[in-house]
């Protein structure tokens, strides 16, 4: 454990959002907070701070002081670092990742259509880096917010260690249920010949995979045994069945399987999905 949580800052209320989010989730981790802005054009600092638009560091600084006021308004005990380098966003978010264990970025809400922007910066994020990625929009920070439950996407297919690790730990922080959810495709004998669905062997479908993911929960049971688990399956796809649990969610969280090719940027159906159009903030965890 780094200790470190980071937010990326871009001057947009998404932005102040995140960090806002970041902070709460820095106290959760008994952690530092980094507030991190890159801009290639920073000019060299002055003695005196920038005093108004004519000088090329007035906006960083006051994207700076603006996120560092959101943050001592909400958590005015946190210990906070505030980096401004001269650096590509990217370039520098990447670097910071390394050092942290949670790299938060504000993601673009686009209203009356119900779904998100996942800009450049936030998808080579989410596609490259080792590190856990949250996406927040500004709009979490009302309804459920940051106390509803935690949900957790589970494939039963794949290596789900690093995934339930996250998961656990930040529904034990939150005091909260973790809702474990599987989307299971019913098999081709599942249907009969006029295109229904055969009761039997769909309940058998879902029995075979809820005893798979008992299986897959256990060991985090046994050493978190505080933490409510609500396990569910069910017989849909995974993307409309984690979108659905998520409804009045604080926090979605999906995996994504590491990728050796650096320059793909596709981090697969179901996280595009989430990222996209999921209500609540969403965790991006890596894993092999």
């Amino acid at each position: 454990m780094k200790d470190v949580v980071t937010v990326g800052l871009d001057g947009t209320p998404e932005s102040l959002a995140a960090a806002r989010w970041a902070a709460h989730e820095a106290r959760l981790r008994n952690a530092r907070l980094r507030l991190l802005h890159a801009w290639v054009l920073l000019a060299p600092e002055k003695t005196s701070p920038p005093l108004d638009e004519r000088d090329q560091n007035y906006w960083p600084h006051r994207i700076m002081n603006e996120a560092r006021e959101a943050v001592r308004a909400q958590e005015p005990d946190l210990a906070v670092d505030e980096v401004l380098v001269t650096e590509d966003p990217l370039a520098a978010l990447k670097e910071a990742a390394g050092e942290s264990d949670v790299v938060v970025l504000g993601s673009r809400d686009l209203g009356p259509l119900s779904r998100y922007v996942l800009g450049e910066v936030g998808l080579q994020m989410v596609a490259h880096t080792d590190t856990p990625v949250v996406l927040v929009r500004a709009l979490h920070e009302s309804a459920t917010g940051r106390h509803g439950d935690v949900v957790v996407g589970l494939s039963l297919h794949e290596p789900c260690e690093a995934l339930l690790t996250f998961a656990f730990h930040s529904a034990a922080a939150r005091g909260v249920t973790l809702r474990a959810v599987h989307g299971q495709h019913l098999p081709a004998h599942a249907y009969n010949r006029g295109g229904g669905v055969e009761p039997y062997a769909a309940e058998q479908t879902a029995a075979d995979a809820r005893q798979e993911l008992a299986e897959a929960l256990r060991p985090w049971r046994e050493k978190l045994p505080d933490v409510r688990v609500d396990a569910r399956v069910e017989l849909e796809s995974p993307a409309p069945a984690l979108l659905h649990a998520a409804t009045e969610a604080g926090l979605l969280i999906v995996g994504r399987r590491h990728k050796r090719r650096m320059l793909a940027t596709r981090i697969g159906h179901v996280v595009q999905a989430a990222v996209h159009h999921a209500p609540c903030a969403v965790a991006v965890v890596p894993h092999e």
